[in-house]
């Protein structure tokens, strides 16, 4: 089997993955909300815990992948997944659901490091530009598919679905796996790229300092948790927006999923066009645009504003991820380290803006949206992070 037709099988397997894991995560909260009675305060709470588990496990495990196999990672982490939603299905407790949850979290933390290094191996910088806009495309087209249509998925199928859609689609990723795995060790020449052709992205590259290089991969780093930050937060409370709203859970996945499908614009556009490459402005551009769109989403209970924030928030968080992911791959020969990295980030700022809604939700009950303004002061934080590293791009 060719180094591309590889490829296009884990294409395949993350692009299940991200159906399957977008479906129970999102809607987690809906379902805990619904069996439980979790208001904002408890499910900001599960979302803090979920990102401190994804944060240090996901450093674990890219590790794990780049010393023990990829394949090895990834038949662990589907293993792991499936013996958790199979068990959660006959949980009826809250507390269970939720430590089931977290071993769940806990198998995907082997999974998306790997597949990013598998993508992202064996390619010049031309051809990770190429990779890394496909695989972005391909996970946040099902992510955006998932979370448009589960809620009608829940609604009329039953919360179950939650479980059994999900495993479902994990048992035929673990086949797939072991498929792959033999194909790439019947020729294992296959799996070497082919000596690159001379490209001007490649050159790109070498006219950047090492500093500067490095600058850009810092404050890819920085803003991608703070971007997480808004998005993990705006998901654990998406049911009370939703509710303040008066959204049924499938009109909830209609109208809430509109900034996913925007981001998925956004790594179309990133994909085709390099001029984002080493542009400090359109970083930051980015990040206020972040700031802006959590604030409005959080504060303003109208249809038609968060309608318009959300398309300025996929936008924003498209460019955020996308600059993180896309320098971490560059020029790493231990991909699956980076990738650990690069989602440990995304761990960490899922587990601070949840945590510290649901703190100030607990010390300030009675002021009104004083989560959000607590997150947004926390995002502009962020903002002064960036503006100090690229000030200080020069030095080492």
């Amino acid at each position: 089997m060719s180094h591309r037709k590889l490829k296009l099988g884990y294409f395949v397997l993350e692009g299940l993955n991200s159906f399957a894991t977008t479906l129970y995560f999102y809607y987690f909260y809906f379902f805990m909300q619904q069996a439980f009675g979790f208001d904002n305060r408890a499910n900001l709470c599960l979302a803090a815990v979920n990102g401190a588990v994804y944060a240090v496990f996901s450093l674990w495990c890219g590790k794990f992948a780049e010393r023990y196999g990829y394949f090895k990672a990834l038949k662990a982490g589907f293993s792991i997944m499936m013996v958790a939603l199979f068990s959660a299905s006959f949980m009826h407790s809250a507390l269970g659901q939720a430590a089931l949850m977290l071993v769940a979290v806990i198998g995907m933390c082997f999974t998306w490091p790997t597949l990013e290094a598998l993508v992202s191996a064996d390619e010049s910088p031309a051809g990770i530009q190429q990779m890394v806009g496909i695989y972005n495309i391909v996970w946040a087209g099902t992510a955006a598919v998932a979370y448009f249509c589960g809620g009608a998925i829940l609604e009329n199928f039953g919360m179950s679905c939650i479980f059994y859609v999900p495993l479902a689609i994990l048992f035929g990723q673990l086949a797939l796996t072991l498929w792959l795995e033999k194909r790439a060790r019947r020729e294992p020449a296959a799996v070497a790229a082919a000596a690159p052709s001379p490209d001007p992205l490649d050159a790109e590259f070498s006219r950047q300092s090492t500093a500067v290089a490095r600058t850009f991969l810092r404050m890819a780093w920085l803003a991608n948790p703070f971007a997480y930050i808004a998005i993990n937060t705006l998901l654990a409370m998406m049911p009370g927006v939703a509710g303040s709203l008066g959204l049924s859970t499938a009109a909830a996945g209609f109208f809430c999923s509109i900034w996913c499908f925007a981001r998925l614009g956004a790594f179309v556009i990133l994909w085709r066009w390099n001029g984002w490459h080493f542009n400090f402005g359109w970083l930051l551009s980015a990040y206020l645009g972040l700031v802006g769109s959590f604030a409005v989403i959080m504060v303003v209970p109208r249809l038609w504003s968060l309608l318009l924030a959300e398309v300025l928030l996929g936008g924003a968080v498209g460019l955020i991820y996308y600059s993180s992911l896309y320098y971490s791959m560059h020029g790493s020969e231990a991909k699956g380290e980076h990738g650990g990295i690069h989602e440990a980030a995304i761990g960490l700022g899922n587990f601070v803006g949840p945590a510290l809604g649901a703190v100030s939700l607990w010390a300030f009950p009675h002021v009104a949206n004083i989560g959000a303004m607590a997150v947004s002061g926390l995002l502009l934080t962020g903002l002064g992070g960036l503006v100090v590293l690229w000030r200080r791009r020069t030095h080492p």
